[in-house]
C-alpha cells in the first residue's frame, strides 16, 4: 500500500517480508554509527524488531516507519523514512536511514518531505521533531534543508548520549 509517492520513490509500510531488507539496513555502517547497535543479526530478529516496532507503531499510533522505493528498479527498497512516538520526547520524531548506495542522492531528502507533507495532511501533527548526533553532519544537514530548526542538546535515552533536537512547525 503506497503511503507517499514523488516522481522517483514510493513509501509504502513495512512488512515481516522485509526482514531481509531490514536486516540489511540495519547491519549498514552508517546505522550502526549513528543509530546504534539493535542487536539484529538474522533475518527472523529482524522479523521480531519489525513486529515490536514498525506493526506495532501502526497499530497504535496509526503511522510508523516506511519503506522507500526505487520507482526505476522494480521497486528496490532503498532505505526507510517515518514517524515515531516516543515516550521520552514531547513531539513525534522523524526520521531516515538509507542503503550506502543511495546516500547523498536526493531520495532522504524527497522521501521526508513528502512524509512531512502526509504528517501534517493526513496524521494532524502540527509540530515536528528530529534528533541527532552532533558528528553526524550528513543527517544534520538534511534536517536544515527540511526546515527543522536546532532547538537545543537532549539526553533523552538510558545511554546518556547527548543529541541534537531539532524542530519544525508543519
Amino acid at each position: 500500500m503506497t503511503i507517499a509517492e514523488t516522481s522517483r520513490i514510493r513509501l509504502t509500510k513495512i512488512s515481516l517480508n522485509d526482514a531481509p531488507f531490514i536486516l540489511k539496513l540495519m547491519t549498514s555502517p552508517k546505522w550502526l554509527k549513528y543509530i546504534g547497535d539493535r542487536n539484529v543479526k538474522t533475518v527472523e530478529e529482524a522479523k521480531t524488531y519489525i513486529e515490536n516496532n514498525q506493526l506495532k507503531s501502526y497499530q497504535t499510533h496509526g503511522f510508523g516507519y516506511y519503506k522507500i522505493e526505487l520507482k526505476t528498479n522494480d521497486l528496490k527498497p532503498i532505505g526507510t523514512c517515518g514517524l515515531v512516538k516516543r515516550a521520552q520526547l514531547e513531539h513525534i520524531d522523524v526520521g531516515f536511514s538509507l542503503l550506502p548506495n543511495y546516500e547523498g542522492k536526493g531520495y532522504a531528502f524527497e522521501a521526508t518531505n513528502a512524509l512531512l507533507k502526509l504528517a501534517k495532511k493526513e496524521f494532524n501533527i502540527e509540530n515536528i521533531i528530529a534528533i541527532t548526533l552532533p558528528e553526524n553532519k550528513s543527517s544534520i544537514q538534511l534536517l536544515e534543508k527540511l526546515g527543522l530548526s536546532y532547538e537545543k542538546t537532549v539526553k533523552p535515552f538510558e545511554d546518556d548520549e547527548e543529541l541534537l533536537l531539532f524542530e519544525k512547525t508543519l
